[in-house]
C-alpha cells in the first residue's frame, strides 16, 4: 500500500503512471499496491469526491491547513487521482492539523525524524486505517514524506513540539 499526501495530485498521478510504465517494460506484474490519498481535513476536495462517488472534485471552499502542500482547493488532475485510487482498491483519508502535529511530535521523539506536515498526515492516516481494520496485518505500507519539517518551521509555531 502507498500513502501519498497530495494537494494538487501530480505526485500521486506520477507514481501511478510509473507503475504502469514499469509493467509495460516487464519489470513488475499487473498487480498494484492499494493507493491511499491523504488530505488535510481543512482542504479535502478529493476525499469528499471519493466518498460521494463523484468523477470530479468540487472546489473546497475556505481551504485551511498549516500544511501548505495540502492546501489546494481544486486539483487539476482530480479525475486521474480518483481513477488511481479506485483502480487500486485504495481509499482517501483526511486528517486534522492537530493529528499531523501530534504525529510529528511522536515520530520525532521515537525515531529522530522531523516530518513535514504532509508526511505526518500520511502517518496519521496510517494510524486511522490500522485502527479501523482497513489495513490488513500482513500488508506492507510505504509512506511518502515529501519534504522535511525544517521547511515548515513557521507552521509549527502554534503547536508545541
Amino acid at each position: 500500500m502507498v500513502l501519498y499526501p497530495t494537494g494538487g495530485g501530480t505526485g500521486l498521478i506520477g507514481v501511478w503512471k510509473a507503475f504502469n510504465e514499469m509493467e509495460r517494460m516487464g519489470w513488475i506484474s499487473a498487480k498494484r499496491p492499494r493507493m491511499v490519498f491523504v488530505q488535510a481535513a481543512g482542504c479535502c476536495p478529493i476525499v469528499t469526491a471519493f466518498w460521494t462517488n463523484k468523477r470530479f472534485a468540487e472546489e473546497h471552499p475556505n481551504a485551511s491547513t498549516k500544511a501548505s502542500g495540502l492546501r489546494v482547493p481544486k486539483a487539476l488532475g482530480d479525475f486521474l487521482i480518483l481513477d488511481a485510487i479506485r483502480a487500486s482498491d485504495g481509499t482517501a483519508v483526511s486528517v486534522t492539523d492537530e493529528e499531523m502535529f501530534e504525529i510529528t511530535r511522536e515520530v520525532g521523539a521515537a525515531e529522530g525524524l522531523f516530518f513535514s506536515p504532509e508526511g505526518a498526515a500520511c502517518c496519521a492516516a496510517l494510524k486511522k486505517l490500522h485502527a479501523s481494520g482497513w489495513i490488513r496485518p500482513e500488508e506492507t505500507s510505504v509512506i511518502f514524506n515529501t519534504a522535511a519539517g525544517t521547511k515548515y518551521i513557521e507552521c509549527f509555531a502554534d503547536f508545541a513540539l
